[in-house]
């Protein structure tokens, strides 16, 4: 598990990076890709070590503030829609939970910036009909044992 602190330095970095390497060999997970800002802070040691495991480090965008700001607004939604509502027994549930959120959040959680459509679904034909608008059936699917909700027309 790594540390956290509220004053990190280049040698505190280093040793974060080492002991998440071994973190990830002890518990026979592999990351790929290590996302990471253009911070002074990252070391070039960090990059080689790293490297040594097997893990490219990408590096955020040069004055791109959306970038962040877009990560953020995700963890804030998965925080309140999800981890504030759930109790999580193990990381294996938690991983379970985020799967879960994440094909919610793609496939079926309505977004404002997208005129409440989702990112990986059409916005639905609207519904000009008198008749079907009078006598909607809508469905809803329970993910999670309740704790996220999916409404769709039935068909």
């Amino acid at each position: 598990m790594l540390g956290t602190t509220a004053h990190p330095t280049a040698d505190w970095v280093v040793q974060a990076i080492r002991n998440l390497v071994m973190d990830l060999e002890d518990t026979g997970c592999r990351a790929r890709f290590l996302l990471r800002d253009r911070d002074g802070k990252f070391p070039a040691l960090t990059n080689e070590i790293l490297a040594e495991a097997g893990i490219k480090t990408m590096l955020t965008g040069i004055r791109m503030p959306r970038m962040k700001s877009i990560m953020e607004r995700w963890v804030q939604s998965c925080r309140h829609e999800l981890l504030e509502r759930c109790l999580l027994w193990n990381e294996r549930h938690l991983r379970h939970a985020l799967r879960e959120y994440e094909h919610f959040y793609n496939q079926h959680r309505a977004h404002q910036a997208l005129t409440q459509a989702a990112p990986l679904r059409p916005i639905p034909d609207p519904i000009t009909d008198p008749e079907r608008i009078t006598y909607l059936n809508i469905l809803r699917r329970d993910r999670l044992g309740g704790v996220l909700h999916e409404y769709s027309h039935a068909a």
